[in-house]
Order: structure tokens, then sequence, then C-alpha cells
């Protein structure tokens, strides 16, 4: 009797202490998950809490569009804790628990995304330059909460962050990842959740692979059999799929509300069957290719040397460039081991010309470094430095993309099912272990614009395959884009990482569960 009343005791005792503990919740904000790293963070060891009288109050005179961003916070917020928070326009003064958004240009320092996170046991203040750092701290606020935060359902709370002040931009302009919507065709829904993703990790760009040998993905209204015929098949002999210019244009608006550029891609000379079994003219024999479902490269290549070709591209060129507000591109420009390299070089030239008359700058794989590249070209390094070393001495910037360590389709190790392996084994160490301005002496940071990570489709058909790949390597490479070298420690990151496990679970993702990392750790 006397055990099993010490046994109650001990239980309760410990009960209260949790409950204690998580309604006091954590009071130095130096002990955060946030993922990237911030630049500087400093604790004054108090809490603040959301109550349901808070609410998310825009200063008079923001831009229209900050409203939408504390609607966007609402949104992240209000299912999980059913507090109702509003968003409140009309100048209201703050009250205890709200959350503050302003925007200013008395801190120049924090640049287009950079923000100012100040947090008292009042009131929340975050404060930036422009729109896009207000979107980028409010991930900060989303990272600072229990990771319940990310569920559709009520939970229980209670919702506290401690006090302190966060300032906060990135290292890198451009920090994205790449999305095959080719080899397997993903449609508009997982190509939103996939824009979620970065959003969360403070990524600004996605580059759609559009275009290869398996397959077209978006509709050219001037040469209709490219999707009609090109976009029914993939790899597998799946079914296919293509995006309707409509369809397009609400990913790329949905990637602004979250300030993401879409950056698209028409791969050529090579990896281009599905264009030339749609199209027999393209061929230079006039006859149209059989489709291809196969993952070999280097076969395909459009005629480089007849007029129709150009036609075709400026064709394809002008109404995605006509859909798509960013400054950049793609033309692809890969493995075009069957192009004969004058003919490349000519072609890329030409191709080169047609993207600038549409207003648009040129960004290619790192082999367009070939050809005379113009002025504000982007050259994508993902396999031969010396190629985007040709490209700096001509005055291009660098994207860094290198095989070894950002292809997100690469396995983990020799027991991952899915992925290939052909560049290497890249564990979630590998994948942060390297820094982009001394991975090649030769590429210095004034050279690089930003990191980007590929993943590639051939293996994957489902996007909760692709979300494997993706987790947890896709907060290593925010981190590398976002974080300054000098700051970033594997020892330090894969504590801060096992506590987004639980987050990254709550979202619904099937992640691979690395055993580098202690997941389920507690963590902020």
């Amino acid at each position: 009797m006397n055990k099993l009343y010490l046994t109650v005791v001990t239980i309760a005792i410990g009960l209260f202490s949790c409950q204690s503990d998580r309604a006091t919740g954590p009071t130095d904000l130096a002990k955060n998950s946030i993922i990237p790293k911030p630049v500087s963070v400093t604790s004054t060891g108090g809490t603040f809490k959301l109550t349901a009288k808070s609410d998310i109050i825009v200063m008079p005179g923001s831009p229209e569009e900050v409203a939408g961003i504390g609607n966007f916070l609402a949104g992240k917020l209000n299912p999980s804790t059913g507090l109702g928070l509003g968003v409140i326009t009309d100048g209201g003064k703050p009250g205890k628990g709200d959350i503050q958004f302003a925007i200013s240009d008395t801190d120049p320092g924090l640049g287009e995304e950079g923000y100012e996170l100040i947090i008292t046991e009042k009131l929340i203040t975050l404060t930036a330059v422009k729109p896009a750092g207000l979107f980028r701290g409010i991930q900060t606020i989303r990272q600072l909460l229990p990771p319940e935060i990310e569920s559709d359902t009520v939970q229980p709370g209670p919702w506290i962050i401690p006090t302190g002040t966060i300032r906060d931009w990135p290292e890198y302009g451009h920090r994205g990842e790449m999305l095959d919507v080719v080899r397997h065709f993903f449609g508009p829904e997982d190509v939103k959740r996939f824009i979620d993703h970065l959003a969360l990790y403070k990524m600004n760009v996605l580059h759609l692979h559009l275009s290869d040998d398996q397959g077209w993905r978006i509709e050219i209204k001037s040469w209709p059999n490219l999707t009609a015929h090109g976009g029914k098949t993939e790899v597998g002999g799946g079914e296919g799929g293509f995006f309707t210019q409509e369809e397009y244009s609400d990913i790329v608006q949905y990637a602004a509300e979250r300030y993401i550029t879409i950056i698209p891609e028409i791969d050529m000379p090579g990896h281009t069957n599905a264009a030339l079994s749609s199209y027999p003219e393209l061929n230079p024999d006039g006859k149209a290719k059989e489709p291809y479902t196969g993952i070999n490269v280097g076969f395909s290549s459009l005629d480089t040397r007849s007029e129709i070709t150009y036609k075709f591209v400026d064709d394809v060129v002008r109404e995605i460039a006509a859909l798509t507000p960013g400054q950049y591109f793609h033309i692809g420009g890969d493995e075009s081991h069957s192009t004969k390299i004058d003919d490349y070089i000519y072609f890329v030239n030409r191709v080169q010309d047609i993207v600038e008359s549409h207003g648009k700058s040129v960004t290619g794989w790192d082999e367009i470094a070939h050809a005379t590249l113009k002025p504000d070209a982007v050259v994508q390094y993902w396999a031969r430095a010396a190629n985007a070393v040709m490209g700096i001495n001509q005055g291009a910037k660098v994207l860094m993309s290198p095989c070894k360590y950002a292809y997100t389709d690469m396995k983990y190790d020799s027991t991952t099912v899915l992925g290939l392996s052909w560049a290497a084994y890249i564990e979630v160490d590998d994948a942060y272990n390297w820094d982009p301005a001394t991975l090649v002496p030769e590429i210095g940071r004034e050279n690089i614009v930003g990191v980007q990570a590929p993943l590639w489709a051939e293996t994957i058909s489902t996007f909760r395959e692709a979300e494997f790949l993706i987790f947890p390597r896709l907060p290593g490479y925010a981190e590398i884009g976002w974080t300054p070298a000098g700051m970033r420690s594997w020892d330090e990151y894969r504590v801060r990482l096992a506590a987004h496990g639980k987050r990254i679970e709550t979202l619904g993702i099937g992640f691979y569960r690395s055993p580098l990392v202690e997941w389920d750790q507690p963590g902020v």
C-alpha cells in the first residue's frame, strides 16, 4: 500500500513538474532551435505568451502587402492555437500578447530580407526594411513556438516564446532548390507544398525543370503538341502531365505571396526528346523521335543550324517569360553530348539573344560557359568547376549546386532505396559541411550569387517520396545560404536539427531519420 502511494505521488509530482515547465516555458532565447541560425541573438530571460486577446497589429503607413503577411501568420497560428488572432490595420494600439509589424528604413543594414525581432513579456515587434524581411521574420516566430504550432487541429499549448532580440539577414541573395517535374510529374498542389517547405526555412527561389527527354510540362499555346503529345510520358511509362498556363501562373503567384521567385527551365539543345517527338521539323531529318521513358542522357539534340529551331525557342521563351516576373530564364545546356561543340556554342549564343530580347537574364548549367556569355549571365556549377571558372573569366556570376554535396536526389547511404548514387552518397552532415566560398579555390565569395539544391526525379513517383529525399537535408542547404560560414558548426547544428524532427513530423513529412542526429530531443 505504501509503495503504491509513493508511486502515485511520484508520478503526480513528475506530471506537475512537466506541466509547470511547459507553462513557464523557455526563458533563454539564445537556446533556440531556429534554422537557419540567426546572425545575432540576445536573451533577456523572460517569456511572452500568445493568448485569446492576442492580435497582429500592422503599423500605419505600411505597404498594403504587409496586411497579407499578417494574414499569412494568422493562418499558420490559428488552426493549432484556436486563439483566433486577427489582423488589425486601422492603427490600433498594441496590447499585451500582440505581435506588431513595422516597416522602417532607419536600419538599412538589414537589407532586402533582413529583420529585427524584439520580444518582451508584453509584445513582439517585428521590423524590416522591406516586406520580404517581415515574411522571413515570421518564419522565426513560427520556429520559436512549440512544434505543435504546425498542426492543423487545436493543440493544448501554452504558446510561449522567450524574450530578447534577434537581428538577422541572409549571407546570399539566392537560396533555393530545384524541382524536376519531368522525369515524374508533380502537379500544382505538390509544387505549392514544396514552396511552403522552402518558405519555412527562408529560401527564396524555386527552379522548375519543365522539359526534358521524358516529357514537356508547360503549355505553349503556339506549339500545342508539346503537351498534347510530349506531356503524356514520364520515366517508367506513367501518364505524365503538364501545367496549363493558368496553373503555372497560379504557382508563380503562390510563390510570390511567400516571397519566392520561380525560375523556369527549358533544357536545350540536349535533353529535348519530348520536343523532338512532338514536332518532326525540329529534327535534322524531319522525322519525329519516339517518346522516351528511360533515364539515360546525352542522346538528343535540337537542330542547331535550322531557323525553325530558333522560331520554336523564341515562341517558348516569349510565352513563359510573359508568365514569369522573375529576372532569370534557365536555358539548361547540360549534357548535350550529341551536339558538336561548334554547334552548341552557336546555339547558346543565339538563345541568349532570344532570352534577352524578352527581358530576361540568362542562367544555365555550367556547360554554357563554353559560349560567349552575356554580362549578366549566371553559370550554375554542378559538375565541372573549370566550366564555372571559365564563366567567371567572362564576368559571369556563379550559382553553387555541386552535385557531390547539393544534389538532393542522391542517396543518403548504400541502404537507401530512393535516389541515385552516381555523384556521391550524401548524408545529412555531408549536405551541411561545405562552404560555397571555399569549395573551389578559383570561385570566391565575390563570384557567387547563392546556393541551390536540385532534386531530380528519376526514382521518385510521389511527392511523399520526394519529401523523403528533401528532408532533412533542405534545412541545411537553407542555413548554408543564409548563415555566415564562420557561425556554422555541424555539432551545434545537429542539435537544432534534432529539435525540428517533431516539427517536420507535425507537417506530415515522412523524413529520413539519419542516425547522425539524435531525433526527438527537446527544443524551443
